[in-house]
């Protein structure tokens, strides 16, 4: 049975994934992370990784940038694997993780949702064809808590299509302070905030007299957490190494 850490235990997602791992016979939840010692049905949590001693096979992180920072150097000194599943990770952190990676397995997806990852092969396919005669457009939604943006899957949709065209597109966030015609070779992404929408991205390939449209709706948090549970009991298994959802995709 895999012994799972969870950093964020008393967010949204770490209620989630609790709830979820209570009805897997293949894991467990052995301890939290968050910003106070205490306990969480029966989980003892504490406000540093100091703390576990050596309890876990590997962590999920849903938790915050600065937090994901702090765990990087434990999981190096422990070789303990860890699925981050934070978004909004700076440059050089997101570095930071890959280079963990050499030492320690690693697993990193901006969107831990099986749909999603689907959705941006469909993206890579449909950009393929269609070509650069088709203007990009990515619209993102998500609830008014949500403290980054554009969102981390909308970059990845944007990236994954990007990657399809050797880098041929720039991204444009906000067209407010310009007055220019759209350039074809950049990527428009919109951030939608408001009320408690889980996440919706939408793909709008525009061409001449139609649009394509492809889009993903996540009507519930358990699709992530269903999603890290996974990865997670992947992950310990594994070599040190940075591992995504194709990854894992590949494996079942």
């Amino acid at each position: 049975m895999t012994e799972i850490v969870i950093q964020g235990i008393g967010g949204r997602m770490g209620h989630v994934l609790c709830d979820m791992i209570a009805q897997r016979d293949d894991c467990c939840v052995v301890a939290g992370i968050d910003v106070k010692d205490g306990e969480q049905n029966g989980i003892p949590v504490y406000d540093s990784l100091e703390k576990l001693n050596d309890k876990g096979d590997v962590i999920i992180d849903f938790s915050s940038p600065a937090a994901v920072e702090k765990a990087l150097p434990y999981c190096e000194a422990h070789k303990l694997p860890i699925v981050v599943c934070t978004t909004g990770l700076s440059e050089e952190l997101q570095l930071k993780v890959v280079q963990l990676s050499r030492t320690v397995p690693v697993f990193k997806s901006a969107n831990m949702s099986m749909g999603i990852n689907v959705l941006s092969e469909l993206c890579k396919r449909a950009s393929a064809i269609l070509g650069v005669n088709y203007d990009v457009e990515i619209v993102e939604q998500h609830h008014h808590n949500k403290l980054d943006a554009p969102s981390g899957t909308a970059l990845m949709l944007a990236d994954a299509i990007n990657e399809q065209n050797d880098g041929a597109y720039h991204y444009v966030y906000d067209r407010s302070s310009v007055r220019q015609k759209r350039d074809p070779k950049e990527i428009g992404i919109s951030s939608v905030r408001g009320g408690s929408i889980v996440g919706d991205h939408e793909v709008l390939f525009c061409g001449p007299d139609e649009v394509i449209t492809l889009k993903h709706t996540a009507y519930s948090r358990s699709i992530f957490a269903n999603g890290a549970i996974n990865a997670a009991v992947y992950l310990a298994k594994k070599e040190p190494g940075l591992y995504n959802m194709g990854d894992l995709i590949a494996s079942i």
